[in-house]
């Protein structure tokens, strides 16, 4: 998604909402320490879990960090396998397995059994092209 410069954002949004947008000001991409900061402390050692499983895939695994979300992608292709977004007491994973397959959901609760949700990262991990 290419950045856009404050001149083009300027008609749109009011200097309030720009100061409120992370990154839009500094121009600093947002990190995973960032994005962690957001993170309720039941769900924090959760969303970890998943972040160093999908790593261990491969060393072409790619972190796509988002304002509410992280997307794992496949290489510099971008083809996204894993989009995990937390909740207040959850984490909802949805995996894609193939660009005309149906995205799976699911919600992983803290405490709960990873092995399904990790069976299916790998399947898609393994498949996406």
């Amino acid at each position: 998604m290419p950045r856009l410069e404050l001149a083009e954002l300027l008609p749109k949004y009011s200097t309030f909402e720009l100061a409120n947008m992370d990154g839009f000001i500094s121009g600093k991409e947002r990190t995973y320490d960032d994005f962690q900061r957001q993170l309720t402390s039941h769900v924090k050692p959760l969303f970890d879990e998943l972040r160093d499983y999908c790593f261990s895939l491969g060393k072409n695994v790619i972190e796509d960090v988002r304002m509410h979300r992280i997307m794992f992608c496949k290489s510099m292709t971008f083809r996204a396998f894993a989009d995990v977004e937390p909740q207040r007491d959850s984490v909802m994973v949805k995996i894609r397995r193939d660009r005309n397959e149906p995205i799976k959901e699911t919600e992983v609760k803290p405490n709960g059994n990873l092995d399904e949700v990790k069976r299916l990262i790998l399947d898609a991990y393994t498949n996406i092209h």
